[in-house]
């Protein structure tokens, strides 16, 4: 069976999390031809899928486990929080599964700051990724934490081949 390498993203909101991983993601499959999955956690339950109306909306609000199907995506509706595993089986194939946010899953991450760095993610980050808002010599950044360059996606990858997790 293919290595396949899982790591996660987090920080604060407006950190710039989103705008690295789809860099990250586009980097990886189109110039690493690497197959990628994304998985994002909606720590708030704020993001909306479906339209309300719909008959997918009508099916996924029963409380069932629903997948809709078209010629073109597929798309799955769960009314039930996954643990990692769950979520690498739904998804099947993939290189590359990028995390952003879910803190409590075992996998290395990388915490991504603007303008200020906050260390309560200390004891959860692997690597640290800030630009230039951030002057790092006024932090006590633990020695273990690798800093990266967050407008640098080519750095941000190698570390990734370097120390994301086997899953």
């Amino acid at each position: 069976m293919k290595k396949r390498l899982a790591v996660a993203f987090t920080g604060p909101s407006n950190s710039g999390k989103t705008t690295l991983i789809l860099k990250v993601a586009r980097k990886l499959i189109h110039e690493h031809t690497k197959q990628v999955a994304i998985v994002k956690h909606d720590s708030k339950d704020k993001a909306r899928f479906d339209v309300e109306g719909k008959d997918s909306y009508k099916f996924s609000d029963t409380g069932a486990e629903v997948i809709v199907t078209s010629p073109n995506r597929t798309t799955y509706f769960s009314q039930k929080n996954k643990d990692l595993h769950e979520i690498i089986r739904l998804f099947d194939v993939f290189d590359i599964l990028l995390v952003e946010g879910l803190k409590n899953l075992p996998l290395p991450r990388i915490g991504i700051f603007r303008d200020s760095l906050d260390s309560d993610y200390f004891p959860y980050i692997n690597a640290l990724a800030v630009d230039e808002s951030i002057d790092i010599s006024k932090y006590k950044i633990p020695t273990n934490v690798i800093v990266l360059n967050l407008n640098n996606p080519d750095e941000v990858i190698s570390w990734i081949f370097k120390n994301a997790k086997e899953v």
